[in-house]
C-alpha cells in the first residue's frame, strides 16, 4: 500500500541533513543509539501505520465509538491495531529502559508519532494519553503508585486519560467543583463530574486510569487549592489484580464533528460516594503535575495538526496528479487540446506550494522542538541545558496553536483542490479536515496559547529565551550572507525577525506604561507573527542546505541553470534534485508571499487600537 501520509524523505532530510541527529551521539544519553537503529524504527513505523493503521481511520469514522448500558465500544477493528502498537513497543519508544521504554530521543518518538497520527489520529488517542497519564506517575508517583499504575501503563495493559474538564469549568480551570475527601493513608473519596474526556472509557484495556484535578475539602479556591488523584476505574489489589469497580460512571459520549474513533465521554465520580483516589504529588500542586502531562499533551496537538496537514497535502498532489481537466494554459483558446492533470493549472499549483510550505515548516518546528528537548536532556552543560530547555518552553504554545491553525487550513486547501469531490465522503480529505478541527480547541484554546506566549513566555528566564531564540534566527541570516539563490529571500526574513524583536520590546514597554490591554489584546495577532518569522526561518534555513546540495548536482551532471532542456531532465531523473529545488522552491515562495504579512501585523498592533474592547456587547448583534 502506498505511503500517502507523510513524506519520508523530508523526515529524512529534517533529522539528518538539518538536524544532524546523528551527532546527539556525543550524550551519553544516545551514545548507543545510530543512524541504522533510526531507520530501522522509522521503516517500522511507515509499515506498521501504512498497512495496519490507516486501513482503521475510515472505518472508525464510519463506525464510530457506541454507548450501551453504560459501557463504551470502540469500532471493532481497533483491538487487533492496538494489540500490535503494544507488542511493538510504540507506546515507549522514547522513554527510559529503566521503566520500560526503547531510549531512543523524543525527536524519533515525534517521526513515529507523526506517522501513526497521520494514519488515525482518533485511534492513537488511546496509546498517546496513556503515556501521558504514565509520565506523570513516573515523575510525581510513589514506588507504590508506579508499581501499581505506571508500569501496566506503560506497558499497555491498562489505559490512561487526563481529566480537568468540568460543565463549569473549562479554561478556567480554577472554578472546579470536584471534591476530594481525605479518608486516611494518602486516599480521599472523591466526587464530581468531568466532560469531553478523551478516551474516558473504553473496551480496549480492562482498566482505565484517571488522573483527577479536585480540590481538598477546606482548600481555597482557585487553581491554588488544586490537587490531583490517581483515579482507577477499578481499583487494584496489592498482587497487582483487578479489585472492585470504583465507582466511575460514564454518563455519556459525544456525537462529534470528528475523531469518531476516539470516545469523548462525560465520567462521574462517586454516584455512590465509594469511589477512591490517591493523592498524586503534595496537596496544592495540583496544576504542576498537570501542566507536566498538558505540555506533552500540547506538543501531541501540535503533530496532530502536522500529521492532518501532511495527509492531505500528500492526497491532493497525489490526485492533482491523476485528475485530468481543462488543457495547458498555453493551449487554452484550443479546444482539441489535450486534457493536462490539474497540477499543470497555476492556481492548484499555488495551492500545493503554500500547503508544502507550511507542512515541512511545521514539520521542521515539531522536530527542531523534540530536538532541543533531547539536547536539553543530554547535555551535562548547564547553559546548554538551559537554553535548549527555554526554546522548548517559548514555543510549545506555537507549536500547539500554529500547527492547529495551520493544518486546518492546509486541510481546507486540500478539499479545495479536489474540487466538488472534496465535499463528498468518497475521499479522505474531508475526514483530514472534520478530525482537524478540534486541535485549535482542546489541550487550551489557542486563544489560550496566545496569552500564555504573550503573558509568560516571552518574559521567561528573564526574557533570555526570546533574546536566545532571535539570535538563533540572526546567526542562520548571517551564515547565508552569501547565498546568492537565496538573497531576496533572507532579506525579507532579516527584515520579518527585526519586526518581531520590535513587537517584543514594544510589549514590554507596553507592560511598564500599565497599557496590559495592548498585548493581551493582541496575543492572537503576535503569535500569528511570531509563528510566521518561525517558519520562515527554520524552511530558509532548510532552503540554505538544499541550494548547496542541488548545485552540486548540477555541477556534477554538467547542467546550468540556463539550459532548461538539462534542467527538466535533471529533476525528472534525479529524485534528490527534484527534492532540493522543491525545499528551495517553497522556501523563497514563503518568503515572497508569508512573510510581508510580518510587517502589516505589526503595523496593525502599534495602533494599540482597542476597538474590541470599545464595543459594546449589545452592539455585536441583537439577539
Amino acid at each position: 500500500m502506498a505511503n500517502l501520509l507523510v513524506d519520508m524523505r523530508d523526515q529524512q532530510f529534517t533529522l539528518y541533513e538539518m538536524l544532524d541527529i546523528e551527532g546527539l551521539s556525543k550524550y551519553p544519553k544516545y551514545a548507543e543509539y545510530s543512524k541504522d537503529l533510526y531507520d530501522a524504527v522509522m521503516n517500522e513505523a511507515e509499515k506498521f501505520a501504512v498497512n495496519d493503521i490507516m486501513p482503521t481511520n475510515e472505518i472508525g469514522d464510519k463506525e464510530e465509538c457506541t454507548f450501551s448500558d453504560g459501557k463504551v465500544t470502540v469500532p471493532k477493528a481497533f483491538h487487533d491495531v492496538f494489540k500490535k502498537y503494544v507488542e511493538g513497543g510504540w507506546i515507549t519508544v522514547a522513554d527510559d529502559p529503566e521503566v520500560g521504554g526503547q531510549g531512543f530521543p523524543a525527536v524519533i518518538g515525534i517521526c513515529s508519532g507523526e506517522i501513526f497520527s497521520a494514519a488515525n489520529f482518533a485511534f492513537n488517542m488511546y496509546p498517546g494519553l496513556t503515556h501521558g497519564a504514565a509520565k506523570l506517575v513516573e515523575i510525581y508517583g510513589n514506588e507504590e503508585q508506579k508499581r501499581k499504575y505506571m508500569d501496566r501503563m506503560y506497558a499497555g495493559e491498562w489505559g490512561g486519560t487526563m481529566c480537568l474538564t468540568e460543565p463549569g469549568a473549562g479554561s478556567d480551570v480554577g472554578a472546579l467543583r470536584t471534591i476530594a475527601k481525605p479518608i486516611g493513608d494518602g486516599k480521599f473519596k472523591i466526587s464530581g463530574t468531568k466532560i469531553f474526556i478523551s478516551a474516558g472509557d473504553h473496551d480496549l484495556t480492562p482498566n482505565i486510569i484517571h488522573p483527577v484535578l479536585a480540590r481538598i475539602e477546606g482548600a481555597p479556591a482557585g487553581t491554588k487549592g488544586i490537587s490531583i488523584f490517581v483515579v482507577p476505574k477499578y481499583r487494584v489489589n496489592d498482587d497487582g489484580s483487578l479489585g472492585d469497580f470504583n465507582d466511575i460512571h460514564t454518563g455519556n459520549i459525544e456525537h462529534k464533528m470528528g475523531i469518531k474513533g476516539n470516545s469523548t465521554c462525560t465520567l462521574n465520580f462517586g454516584d455512590n460516594d465509594d469511589c477512591i483516589g490517591e493523592l498524586l504529588g503534595e496537596e496544592g500542586k495540583g496544576m504542576r503535575v498537570m501542566f507536566n502531562m498538558m505540555n506533552e499533551a500540547r506538543l501531541g496537538v501540535g503533530i496532530q495538526g502536522l500529521a492532518h496537514s501532511s495527509a492531505a497535502y500528500m492526497h491532493a498532489v497525489n490526485y492533482a496528479r491523476e485528475r485530468l481537466q481543462g488543457s495547458d494554459l498555453a493551449n487554452f483558446r484550443n479546444p482539441e487540446a489535450p486534457r493536462v492533470s490539474i497540477i499543470n493549472h497555476p492556481d492548484v499549483r499555488r495551492m500545493l506550494l503554500w500547503m508544502k510550505a507550511h507542512v515541512e515548516g511545521l514539520r521542521a518546528l515539531m522536530y527542531w522542538v523534540a530536538y532541543c528537548l533531547d539536547v536539553s536532556e543530554g547535555t551535562e552543560n548547564e547553559e546548554e541545558k538551559e537554553r535548549h530547555h527555554g526554546f522548548v518552553e517559548l514555543l510549545t504554545p506555537i507549536c500547539k496553536s500554529w500547527g492547529s491553525d495551520m493544518g486546518f487550513r492546509v486541510c481546507e486547501n486540500a478539499v479545495q483542490v479536489y474540487g466538488g469531490y472534496g465535499y463528498t465522503s468518497e475521499y479522505p480529505v474531508d475526514q483530514f479536515m472534520r478530525d482537524c478541527k478540534i486541535a485549535s480547541i482542546y489541550e487550551g484554546t489557542n486563544g489560550i496559547q496566545a496569552l500564555d506566549l504573550v503573558a509568560r513566555k516571552l518574559g521567561q528566564n528573564k526574557g533570555a529565551n526570546f533574546v536566545n531564540f532571535i539570535m538563533e534566527i540572526t546567526k542562520t541570516i548571517e551564515q547565508n550572507k552569501a547565498n546568492g539563490v537565496l538573497k531576496n529571500a533572507f532579506a525579507e526574513l532579516e527584515k520579518a525577525k527585526n519586526t518581531l524583536a520590535e513587537i517584543g520590546g514594544f510589549f514590554a514597554q507596553c507592560g511598564k506604561e500599565g497599557k496590559f490591554l495592548v498585548p493581551v489584546g493582541n496575543a492572537m495577532p503576535f503569535l500569528e507573527l511570531m509563528s510566521n518569522v518561525t517558519l520562515g526561518w527554520l524552511l530558509l534555513w532548510q532552503a540554505s542546505i538544499a541550494s548547496i546540495k542541488l548545485e552540486a548536482i548540477k555541477k556534477e551532471k554538467g547542467v546550468t541553470d540556463d539550459d532548461w532542456v538539462g534542467m527538466a531532465a535533471l529533476y525528472k531523473d534525479s529524485k534528490d534534485a527534484s527534492y532540493y529545488q522543491g525545499k528551495v522552491a517553497a522556501a523563497k515562495y514563503y518568503a515572497a508571499y508569508v512573510l510581508p504579512h510580518v510587517e502589516a501585523t505589526a503595523r496593525a498592533i502599534k495602533t494599540e487600537d482597542m476597538s474590541i474592547m470599545e464595543i459594546a456587547e449589545s452592539a455585536f448583534a441583537d439577539v
